[in-house]
């Protein structure tokens, strides 16, 4: 099993920047893709970005805004999100796909940006 704690959500004003923070622990399988998603209220949950083997990949929305790191000594993952807009609102989860070994996702962490 791996658990997933997000943290660094927040209340900023447009423009503003926050750092999410993903931190992985247990029985860590080698080659999981770290990834971030992120869902309102009555809508699916998305996709934000995605890192394995220091590769990343973004959702269109988020493209030259959000920048997604890893270290891998601390088992942890981070999401760098600047030039934030009211639409960034959700909550942010962050999510371990580890192949045969399994998915796994965190609980969440509140971003919300205000006009």
């Amino acid at each position: 099993q791996v658990q997933l704690v997000e943290s660094g959500g927040g209340s900023v004003q447009t423009g503003g920047s926050l750092r999410l923070s993903c931190a992985a622990s247990g029985d860590i399988p080698s080659n999981c893709v770290m990834s971030w998603h992120r869902q309102v209220p009555g809508k699916e949950r998305t996709f934000v970005a995605s890192i394995a083997s220091g590769y990343t990949q973004y959702g269109q929305s988020v493209k030259g805004r959000f920048t997604m790191s890893e270290d891998n000594a601390k088992n942890t993952v981070s999401l760098q999100m600047n030039n934030l807009k009211p639409e960034d609102t959700a909550t942010y989860y962050c999510k371990s796909n580890c192949g045969p070994y399994g998915s796994f996702w965190g609980r969440g962490t509140q971003v919300t940006v205000s006009p």
